[in-house]
């Protein structure tokens, strides 16, 4: 159960920075940007044939979000230049990049197993630094010594690259160009006003989320061991499901909060696949329902809580006025309506 679990955050993180591109094109751009499911496997194709093709894998890792920079560049003058609705600019690329990543990889599947990648250059670094030892031993002494890990090192590299990105997005999304590009996607028709050029800051905040998706796809290829063509379906959904369920359970007043609420809802999104899988009727084909449905009550519950509270606001409210009315509530519905009206 501990090794599901650690398996969870591990690959959280590296999904958490996919998590980060979509919020980048959904929430702060407000575009439905699908390209990210052909995105994130070209991230994922371009490291894996660059690999087994003898180059470095940091080499390759950059060129994949290079690659992921370029497809969203692309989805971007389509829809502010050649004026296509933003969904279908999506889609239309989703599905150019899907033939243009079997032309990328020659194959539907590179096995990555025999490579070394990034993620082996991460664990041989690692283990000469001793620090598996002695967390491991910390753990033990506290009674955590069952089904210790081999290795952090993914886990904890992982969390501190999703941090800098977290950082440095927060940062960017402050200065004059970061704010430009909040106000295109919060009122568009405003920022048009002040001659901004909305167009150009929508393909730059498309090219820097797919540059993401693409980045954490060539890093789930090499954790994975494999790129194949169809790792990207569903991959928008997973997004969407890490950003809503981290603004639902830790919020999003700031920009700061909120980008790190989409680090925390990729990986409770993962947890919640492990624990759902443990279930003795379900099976590994069931992910996109149990995905489907964690989005749903993401989606649903939020809005049934605040109701609930809506309503308990009220009745504390009600119970105050008649305290200070007296029997006046009781003479008829006059006074009951001056009540109401004071809710």
């Amino acid at each position: 159960m501990f090794s599901a679990l650690f398996n969870s955050f591990e690959s959280g993180m590296i999904y958490a920075i996919m998590a980060l591109g979509v919020y980048l094109t959904f929430r702060i751009l407000d575009f439905p940007d699908m390209t990210v499911e052909g995105s994130f496997v070209t991230g994922a194709s371009v490291a894996a044939i660059m690999i087994v093709n003898g180059f470095s894998p940091v080499m390759a890792t950059f060129c994949a979000m290079v690659a992921g920079f370029i497809a969203g560049t692309i989805t971007g003058f389509l829809h502010t230049k050649g004026k296509i609705n933003p969904l279908l600019a999506g889609i239309l690329m989703m599905i150019a990049l899907y033939s243009i990543n079997l032309r990328i990889m020659g194959a539907s599947n590179i096995p990555l197993l025999s490579q070394t990648t990034i993620i082996t250059n991460i664990q041989d670094v690692w283990a000469k630094t001793g620090m598996d030892n002695m967390l491991n031993g910390l753990l033990s002494i506290v009674g955590l010594g069952d089904s210790l890990p081999k290795t952090w090192a993914i886990l904890i590299v992982m969390l501190v690259v999703a941090l800098i990105i977290q950082a440095g997005m927060s940062a960017f999304l402050k200065t004059e160009i970061g704010l430009a590009l909040r106000a295109t996607g919060d009122n568009e028709a405003m920022v048009k006003s002040f001659s901004a050029h909305t167009g150009n800051m929508k393909i730059l905040g498309l090219a820097i989320g797919n540059a993401l998706v693409a980045f954490s796809g060539s890093l789930v290829a090499q954790y994975n061991g494999f790129s194949d063509i169809g790792m990207g379906i569903g991959i928008i959904v997973i997004g969407l499901a890490s950003v809503i369920i981290g603004e639902a359970l830790f919020g999003s007043k700031t920009i700061a909060r909120a980008t790190l609420a989409v680090i925390g809802g990729a990986i409770i999104y993962r947890i919640v696949v492990t624990l759902a899988l443990r279930v003795e009727f379900l099976e590994t084909g069931d992910v996109k329902l149990i995905t489907a449905l964690i989005v749903v009550g993401a989606l649903v519950i939020p809005k049934i809580t605040d109701k609930q509270k809506e309503k308990s606001r009220k009745k504390r409210r009600l119970k105050e006025i008649q305290m200070r009315h007296g029997g006046s509530l009781s003479k008829g519905g006059e006074g009951y309506a001056s009540v109401k009206s004071d809710l």
